[in-house]
């Protein structure tokens, strides 16, 4: 008896561990299904796409980093593991199989020793009965399933970076792609490099007008100087010999016409993933309400006598606190002339000084990414010359914020900030032509974001449904051309902001923007007041 209740006792524990609670909001088998029809819609007769995982990637020694799955991949499966390749195909096929079929998922093998060390996989089993993917099979069989990929008119698919052999797997990423390039006969010299960089004359027309033709030129010329690969191309070859835009019209007809595609990929993914639907919204907006949070949390908590690495470390806790997995992006926080390294992220001041604080922190949240910064006085007061340039940041935003709506192209967006920075510039004479702008501000002032914090979209004009940051800067880096008392001022604001028909909405709201509202948040008190180390030399009595 004693035994039965002790096997009860440890089955009810094991039962409970499994059921430990997860989140609830992930999206949906039927959301992933619903991007691979639409895809399917897009796609052009007799075609297929395929879709590979992101490889494992070496920490040190025998550790891997944290798993983050490519994109895309997770965007149409939902599937986040390595060692995995999705096709998609537009018209039904029934090679290898009894009943027609429109897409196939090949994925890690379920392996019970491994499993114990790195965790369960989902295996065929669990992509079809948890993902609703059909059919399903182990990455090993993808070499021998009889799918002639070669008879397609076109096969689009993207070059997987970082790609190298781990020759423990014999169905690795690197194996999967080896087996594709064989089923679908692509010549030996055919690059996903180069076809992605010839694929940038179909979508810039731009590029290929003759005002633009000797710097086109000069440009994928040089690319060919430095990698001999561009010149084994044959169309790369002909665009290098192109004498005018004529000749360039031909080569961009030969480019859309090829049959391997990794321009029409880019084109099709961004198109879907650039117009986010209800469901990736709720978690665009819990992502960001989380990221405004945490930049809350750390202006109430700043001090002149806290170190970078301690304001990053308050910001992640309290995405970790309210449920993000992650940062969207290696977190930035500068003090002082560090804000004016526009990617700054060793965070290794060990004190902030009487500075202002650069803080561009995003959460992920269920790999989606939210985007925002905001600059504040480590002392609690904006200085004369830190408020004057903040107001002309904040004026530049203000200005874009008026005209984010459906219709307005990210060249309108760009020009609107850049012009009130300009004039704010000129007003506080740091410039003295306006053509100097860019000496303080290098950057550009939007981008998508979703499942990417620089998000996949055609960049042209905005649309319903899109979520773009709005974030001018300007920084003054020591040693500049100017009066000492600007060095070292720094200054971005960035916003997320969801676009629509008439008018825009503003994700980031709960984090303050105008300087009075950042000052009332410092002024507040903080979870983190008061936790000190002991002083050294002091022992603690238990």
């Amino acid at each position: 008896m004693k035994k039965i209740i002790l096997f009860l006792l440890v089955s009810c524990a094991l039962q409970s561990y499994a059921q430990l609670p997860q989140p609830k909001d992930y999206l949906t088998p039927a959301f992933h299904k619903g991007r691979r029809d639409a895809l399917r819609q897009l796609m052009p007769a007799n075609s297929v796409a395929l879709f590979f995982s992101a490889p494992v990637r070496n920490f040190a020694n025998d550790v891997e980093y944290k798993y983050h799955p490519n994109p895309d991949l997770y965007y149409f499966t939902g599937y986040m593991e390595p060692e995995a390749v999705l096709l998609v195909f537009k018209e039904p096929q029934t090679a290898g199989s009894t009943q027609p079929y429109t897409e196939l998922f090949f994925v890690q093998k379920r392996d019970s020793a491994n499993e114990r060390w790195t965790g369960k996989r989902l295996g065929t089993t669990g992509v079809q009965e948890k993902l609703g993917i059909r059919p399903a099979f182990n990455g090993e069989d993808f070499a021998k399933f009889p799918v002639d990929l070669s008879k397609f008119d076109k096969i689009i698919f993207e070059q997987v970076k970082d790609l190298y052999d781990n020759l423990r797997e014999d169905a690795d990423v690197y194996n999967l792609v080896e087996n594709f390039r064989t089923k679908a006969a692509i010549p030996s010299y055919f690059d996903e490099e180069v076809n992605g960089t010839l694929a940038m004359l179909v979508r810039n027309p731009r590029l290929r007008n003759q005002a633009n033709f000797t710097r086109m030129k000069n440009y994928f010329g040089g690319l060919a100087e430095k990698n001999p690969k561009f010149k084994q191309d044959p169309i790369f070859a002909e665009l290098l010999a192109a004498k005018d835009s004529a000749d360039v019209a031909v080569v961009v007809e030969k480019i859309k016409n090829t049959k391997y595609d990794i321009g029409l990929f880019n084109e099709l993914t961004a198109s879907l993933r650039q117009i986010k639907t209800p469901e990736e919204l709720d978690l665009i907006r819990k992502a960001v309400d989380i990221s405004c949070l945490a930049h809350n949390e750390a202006m109430k908590a700043v001090k002149p006598d806290m170190s970078e690495l301690e304001l990053q470390g308050i910001q992640e806790y309290i995405h970790k606190k309210l449920g993000a997995e992650d940062v969207g992006y290696p977190s930035i926080v500068g003090a002082g002339n560090n804000g004016c390294v526009l990617h700054y992220i060793d965070n290794s001041v060990t004190q902030v000084g009487k500075q202002m604080v650069l803080m561009d922190v995003g959460a992920q949240y269920h790999g989606y990414s939210a985007d925002v910064t905001r600059t504040f006085p480590s002392n609690g007061k904006f200085t004369k010359e830190q408020k004057l340039v903040y107001d002309i940041v904040y004026e530049a935003q203000e200005a874009v914020f008026a005209i984010s709506k459906e219709g307005t192209s990210f060249r309108a967006i760009e020009d609107t900030a850049a012009a009130v920075v300009t004039r704010g510039l000129l007003r506080l004479g740091l410039i003295s032509k306006p053509e100097e702008f860019r000496k303080y501000y290098p950057h550009g002032c939007s981008h998508y974001i979703g499942l990417d914090v620089h998000d996949k979209g055609d960049y042209l004009n905005v649309k319903e449904n899109e979520v773009i940051t709005v974030e001018p800067g300007i920084y003054i880096p020591e040693g500049s051309n100017c009066d000492k008392k600007w060095w070292g001022i720094a200054v971005r604001i960035e916003d997320d902001v969801l676009i629509g028909k008439e008018k825009f909405e503003l994700l980031s709201h709960l984090a303050p923007r105008k300087t009075e509202d950042v000052e009332k948040m410092i002024a507040d008190k903080s979870f983190v007041d008061g936790i000190k180390l002991p002083e050294p030399g002091k022992k603690k009595a238990f």
